[in-house]
């Protein structure tokens, strides 16, 4: 059955990947091939960028259940007829099977009619008008403006109007629908940033991070794990959805301590009065703490791997080294409570090829990996992410943060067992996908770039990072030592 989609007009390629998570989430199959998609279609003269798309959904309870969790659609609708004028839309909803309108215009039901027009606002008189212009619509029921049992849709597509930075279309489209379901946002209006009780410097985006415990197949019962958690914003997330959650940083002070008892990741899932977290451990991405023989543990890996821009990425690391090896790591035993590890600049390279490795082991078969990646605009297409054996993508989604950089929402799934022998194509994979990111960073090191933040070698990241951050964040958001050295090149 197809349905027509009327979408929110933002995060535009966040749109479809969110409808085909949802749906699988919600039980439709799209046969034993990972990674086929839902059947789409627009109608003639429309932009890919257009808000209005047809699914094809196997029935409508689906169909309703998609509508309703889903944070990017306006509504979902059962279509009785369409055309480009009044006289062509008439003829559509007369020849609509009779059978299929026959249930909601009996005499025991109430309706409303709801009219909209996508380019436009239209005056009352004009709703009004085009309220009476449906009138061949033989209603047998009784109006109820509040809570109907069916709400009907006049949308109208004003060709010629101003479309939120659309092209223009051809000509105006009208459709007549059944409303299947509205989505309730009510849900990022509750876990909007401002008023969390305990955030960092990279806190997850409320909105997005519901959209990544989509992607992830998020639902009560299931493992999530996010290797990065920081201050717990995707965990509130897929705890929402009534996951069960693990997290864990590199940073002992965010994990452990907060900003005092009252104030710490624990703080953010009581303020909502979620299930809390399995556990939240102290690890390095670099050196998971794992044992050897565990595998297949959790559903779904959800996480933002630290860039290098607002928050360098961190391994463990940093002792001197003396005659090729690193100095001996001894803590006396009265610092042991307070002591916080010495760390290592982490490229996103070596984080991605880390986080891959890991989540092959660590997911079970049919589990999700949704991530981050920060990527140039003209290089957001697939040949230019990582890749692993173990893994198949199946969205990829761009959100641009300037005319230059975007960052991409990727979702994979496991489809094939670890193995020693995937291990070693996967190295070779990541050797390969290194050597070309090396490549381009000696392009564009002159240029003081993004990418060569992103995704310089460990050994020159800390001076560049400096070097690059004292001339965009400002001196004055620079360490001591590093504003004294920057001094008078920048300000």
């Amino acid at each position: 059955m197809w349905y027509l989609c009327y979408f929110l007009h933002r995060l535009l390629d966040y749109r479809l990947p969110e409808i085909e998570a949802l749906a699988k989430l919600h039980g439709y199959s799209d046969g034993d091939k990972v990674g086929q998609g839902l059947q789409w279609k627009q109608a003639p003269d429309h932009h890919p960028d257009s808000p209005f798309y047809y699914v094809n959904l196997p029935n409508e309870g689906i169909a309703r259940k998609v509508a309703t969790q889903s944070l990017l659609l306006k509504g979902m609708y059962e279509v009785w007829g369409e055309g480009c004028t009044h006289e062509e839309l008439k003829e559509a909803v007369e020849h609509y099977p009779e059978e299929y309108k026959a249930p909601y215009l009996a005499e025991d039901t109430t309706f409303k009619i709801v009219i909209d027009c996508f380019g436009k606002i239209l005056t009352f008189n004009e709703q009004s008008a085009r309220i009476e212009s449906v009138s061949y619509v033989p209603f047998k029921g009784q109006v109820q403006l509040k809570k109907p049992q069916y709400k009907f849709w006049l949308i109208d597509i004003d060709g010629k109007a101003q479309q939120n930075g659309l092209p223009p279309l051809a000509a105006k489209r009208m459709y007549f629908a059944r409303e299947i379901g509205c989505s309730d946002r009510s849900v990022v209006a509750k876990y909007e940033l401002s008023r969390r009780k305990y955030l960092g410097p990279t806190a997850m985006d409320a909105e997005i991070a519901l959209l990544m415990a989509h992607q992830a197949l998020v639902k009560p019962g299931k493992l999530v794990y996010d290797p990065f958690v920081g201050t717990g914003s995707i965990l509130v997330a897929a705890a929402h959805y009534g996951a069960f959650t693990m997290g864990a940083d590199i940073d002992i002070r965010v994990v452990r301590d907060g900003k005092g008892p009252n104030c710490n990741v624990w703080s953010n899932f009581k303020q909502y009065n979620l299930g809390e977290p399995l556990g939240l451990i102290r690890a390095d991405n670099n050196s998971p703490p794992w044992r050897s023989d565990v595998c297949e543990i959790f559903d779904a890996i959800i996480c933002d791997p630290p860039y290098g821009v607002r928050a360098g990425g961190r391994k463990s690391g940093g002792r001197k080294m003396l005659n090729g090896k690193r100095d001996a790591y001894v803590i006396p035993e009265e610092m042991r409570k307070d002591h916080i590890p010495s760390t290592a600049p982490y490229t996103l390279v070596e984080c991605v090829h880390d986080l891959f490795d890991m989540a092959a082991r660590l997911l079970v078969m049919g589990g999700r990996l949704v991530y981050f990646f920060p990527a140039a605009r003209e290089d957001c297409s697939e040949s230019h992410f990582p890749k692993h054996p173990c893994f198949t993508l199946i969205a990829n989604s761009e959100q641009i943060l300037s005319t230059r950089w975007s960052r991409c929402l990727i979702t994979m799934e496991k489809s094939a067992k670890y193995t020693e022998e995937m291990a070693m194509e996967a190295h070779q994979k990541h050797l390969d996908f290194k050597d070309n990111h090396t490549q381009l960073l000696e392009e564009t090191r002159e240029k003081g770039s993004l990418h060569s933040l992103v995704f310089g070698p460990t050994e020159a990241l800390v001076g560049e990072s400096q070097n690059l951050l004292a001339a965009s964040v400002g001196i004055n958001q620079l360490p001591p030592e590093v504003r004294a050295k920057y001094r008078g090149k920048y300000v």
